[in-house]
């Protein structure tokens, strides 16, 4: 007698335990989701690009008065994109400072998200370069224009899908 074979069972996928942002956002009814934390035990939260401002002035009147990074992410070619944003409580005495990310998956065609930059004037920089590199769009940016490539550029480098051209003009560059 041949053993039935059982179908493998589906593998369950345990929910991401909330940390303490998460449930400080969940007892205000700030819509988000927790992701897992990263290696260093860092909580993650994802949120809409739609509720990002106000999740962000949420954070903000909560303790985290800087916004270490701000970053572009490809997720592959196809894929998403997302703007990632590293927050941090600076206080006096803080030996070990609470720590927060906060990510917006966003779609690679028209990727767009509110500017931080009125919440934390580090973003500006920052949210240029991800506008550089990685065309995100970030709406009510003071002065969103390329800061690394030239203006004329067409593409977006850190892309994961970007054709590099054959050649570059450099004689403006002297």
């Amino acid at each position: 007698m041949a053993e039935e074979s059982k179908p493998a069972a589906a593998e369950e996928q345990t929910p991401v335990e909330a940390g303490k942002v998460s449930k400080w956002l969940s007892e205000n009814e700030f819509a988000h989701e927790s992701l897992e934390a990263d290696h260093a035990g860092i909580e993650i939260i994802k949120v809409e690009a739609d509720f990002l401002l106000p999740i962000c002035t949420a954070l903000y009147a909560y303790g985290f008065n800087y916004l270490q990074c701000q970053c572009g992410i490809d997720m592959g070619p196809g894929e998403q994109l997302v703007s990632m944003y590293h927050l941090v409580k600076v206080s006096d005495n803080a030996d070990n400072p609470e720590e927060v990310r906060v990510k917006v998956f966003l779609p690679r065609e028209n990727p767009t998200v509110p500017s931080v930059y009125w919440i934390w004037k580090t973003a500006d920089w920052q949210e240029r370069e991800s506008y550089d590199m990685y065309g995100i769009n970030y709406e009510g940016h003071p002065n969103l224009k390329r800061i690394l490539m030239p203006e004329d550029w067409v593409g977006y480098p850190l892309r994961k899908d970007y054709v590099s051209p054959d050649f570059y003009e450099l004689q403006d560059a002297y």
